[in-house]
């Protein structure tokens, strides 16, 4: 039985490595990066260096960013009085492609879950806190995923900040339990936006 090459096994153990891709699916990628030219294959991965070299979280909301604060962050037009509360980055982006939010965000990294080893203390939370306690905000709207992870999550931080009589709201509930953000269309997450509710 033949043996694939070793620049290649490893290349088809490196894809198969991220997530959502198995073995079969690795292969596939690892061929058609074999019958493209050097160029656009080399352009892929000019890319993931530039990504892994340039990219970084925002100092104040931890959002992706080139320099040391986000685009939103950096926004004088933006209302620095209501404050969105993500798990992650691709989250953030669902939200702003709806172009109905205009506040800021905050981005936790992630969501409690015992079962995975990941407590409060692994994500952005304390940051959050000092920034509600630091900060003028009116509203801090819980946007975390619709899961059991999620809706614990957002529970926890709310309760973290309730000793700041700031008023905190959740999402609708026009996002299926149990989905995720990145994944509804346009309309649903306007109409979880619009739909808001008291949370605590």
């Amino acid at each position: 039985m033949a043996e694939l090459s070793g620049p290649l096994k490893n290349l088809i153990e490196q894809l198969a490595r991220l997530p959502g891709i198995g073995k079969k699916t690795a292969e596939r990628l690892a061929y058609h990066l074999l019958r493209v030219s050097k160029q656009e294959a080399l352009q892929l991965a000019e890319a993931i260096r530039q990504v892994k070299e340039n990219l970084r979280h925002c100092r104040i909301c931890y959002n992706l960013a080139e320099q040391q604060e986000c685009a939103i962050c950096q926004d004088p037009r933006r209302d620095r009085q209501l404050l969105c509360v993500v798990e992650q980055p691709r989250d953030l982006m669902a939200l702003e492609q709806t172009g109905m939010y205009r506040g800021l965000y905050h981005v936790l990294l992630g969501r409690i879950a015992p079962l995975d080893g990941i407590g409060p203390e692994d994500l952005t939370i304390a940051a959050l806190v000092e920034r509600v306690r630091q900060g003028q905000f009116r509203e801090v709207i819980m946007a975390t995923n619709p899961t059991v992870e999620g809706d614990g999550t957002a529970l926890y931080v709310a309760q973290q900040l309730a000793p700041f009589g700031v008023r905190i709201t959740r999402l609708a509930r026009g996002i299926t339990p149990g989905s995720m953000l990145e994944f509804a269309n346009k309309e649903i997450l306007t109409d979880a936006l619009s739909g808001r509710q008291e949370f605590m």
